[in-house]
């Protein structure tokens, strides 16, 4: 993103308005501070007029400057009305502010359905988002809306379980209301759940998915995704194994517990750093939108004898208050290391092994998914490994051929593109490489791309990304993701 003022301090504007500071800037347009602390949004003629064709800026509205050769539009209010990019925007501290976000989403949606507005620009005076069309990846709208409201948090407005746990301002009801003023239909399942608990939702659900009233007690008919499938790009086998052994026994629980099968086993996954285990869990936490809580050396370590034992106690009575619910417990030989072996002989270590052997079958009896990862499995104890604690063990190597390809057109999806691009030199370059070498490369190339005013990816452009980023090192030969039935 250039930083370069396309005009000098002190420049009229509009209206006695004068240009004090750079706020932010793209390469077609740019906002300014002016003299009387409000903002003023600058761009070049094309953009502007694209705005106009489509319909989103009234022609009135924006008002022709010249400075030198260049000639630019100006579109700036007397009073304090919000003009900011939508991924710089600071997140709301009350509902007004909210609900003025929310209906800029719906009143742009209502004329400009396509477009995408991860990128655009919030005018908050005529309730519009303003798209800039750069080449970064498309966000949908549920996700750009719900980090905007969470301050970053990449998560839908649609997930209202984990969006009222990260909005601790907001009540339930003002939730649904931000959600409805923004045009999203509300997830049937979530609304039930809501019901269920005693919320008064009367007033709010004219936007709501309707639903029968006979669902019964059974959250897990409620659920939004009961008709979609897990997506992991870059990992078929692992996206396999998560549709058949988890998501497809929480969507369809009556066809399960008809042969005594209640709830998914709890899950390892082992493989080198950099292998993508947490990516893999994250996106499923992101697909069956539950309440995660993690159990990790920062989180529950400690000095003092007992008290590790206590966090993770703590953990696991959370999760089972808040269930459904997933526990992942990450990096489980600091804590699950085989007891007796050299340094963990400490009785407080045999107490933690113990917490968790307790532990691990409750939760599950109380429909808490629990996943673990390890990048060194062979020092788990056996007893946490036997059937009934962690019944599905898997591998997940560094990523094959097939798995960058597909992971790269995954990225690539979105993103406007030349039509001869070949993606062949980078899967070559990245294959047994960690999945995240595979994203920096391609958001570099589209940083790349925007930076030299390119319309589209090309082939130049990937092949200057791939050449010139520093990739991680990886001194780990590739492995498919294999299974361990123990």
């Amino acid at each position: 993103m250039t930083r370069d003022m396309w005009l000098p301090i002190g420049y009229t504007l509009i209206n006695g308005l004068y240009s004090r500071a750079l706020l932010y800037s793209g390469s077609d347009w740019q906002i300014y501070q002016t003299d009387r602390g409000t903002q003023a949004l600058v761009v070049k003629p094309d953009l502007g007029l694209k705005w106009v064709k489509i319909g989103l800026v009234d022609k009135d509205l924006l008002h022709s400057l010249t400075f030198g050769t260049e000639e630019f539009y100006v579109l700036a209010f007397d009073n304090k009305s919000t003009i900011i990019p939508v991924i710089e925007a600071i997140p709301p501290n009350n509902k007004a502010d909210a609900i003025a976000f929310a209906v800029s989403i719906a009143e742009t949606r209502k004329i400009d359905k396509e477009d995408p507005l991860h990128d655009a620009i919030f005018i908050e005076n005529i309730s519009r988002l303003l798209p800039t069309w750069s080449l970064s990846n498309r966000v949908p709208d549920d996700i750009m809306f719900g980090t905007w409201l969470t301050g970053g948090v990449g998560i839908s407005v649609l997930s209202l379980r984990r969006l009222n746990m990260l909005l601790g301002w907001l009540n339930p009801t003002d939730i649904l209301d931000i959600v409805n003023a923004a045009g999203f239909n509300i997830p049937r399942g979530d609304i039930e759940r809501l019901r269920r608990e005693g919320i008064n939702l009367s007033g709010i659900i004219s936007n709501i998915e309707s639903f029968p009233d006979n669902l019964g007690g059974n959250e897990n008919r409620n659920l939004v995704n009961v008709h979609k499938k897990f997506i992991l790009p870059g990992r078929p086998y692992l996206e396999e194994f998560f549709n058949e052994h988890v998501i497809d026994i929480i969507y369809n629980p009556e066809r399960y517990e008809t042969f005594g099968i209640y709830f998914p086993s709890a899950i390892v996954l082992y493989g080198p750093p950099g292998c993508g285990k947490t990516f893999a869990i994250e996106k499923l936490v992101e697909f069956i939108d539950w309440p995660m809580f993690s159990i990790d050396s920062s989180s529950v370590g400690s000095p003092y004898i007992h008290e590790t034992s206590q966090k993770i106690a703590d953990v696991f009575d959370k999760a089972i208050s808040s269930s459904p619910a997933v526990v992942v417990i990450d990096e489980m030989e600091a804590f699950l290391s085989e007891r007796g072996t050299l340094n963990t002989t400490g009785l407080h270590h045999v107490e933690e092994v113990g917490e968790f052997l307790r532990r691990i079958p409750e939760a599950i009896n109380n429909r808490v998914l629990v996943i673990g990862m390890t990048n060194m499995i062979e020092l788990i104890d056996p007893a946490i490994l036997r059937k009934g604690r962690f019944d599905h063990v898997i591998e997940v190597g560094m990523p094959s051929h097939a798995e960058i390809k597909g992971l790269l057109e995954s990225l690539l999806e979105n993103i406007p593109q030349a039509d001869d691009i070949n993606i062949t030199p980078l899967v070559d370059k990245l294959t047994n490489r960690p999945l995240s070498d595979t994203v920096f490369v391609i958001r570099e190339a589209a940083r790349y791309a925007a930076k030299s005013g390119k319309t589209c990816l090309d082939q130049e452009t990937l092949m200057w990304s791939i050449s010139n980023v520093q990739l991680n090192d990886s001194s780990v030969k590739g492995n498919t993701i294999g299974f361990i039935r123990r």
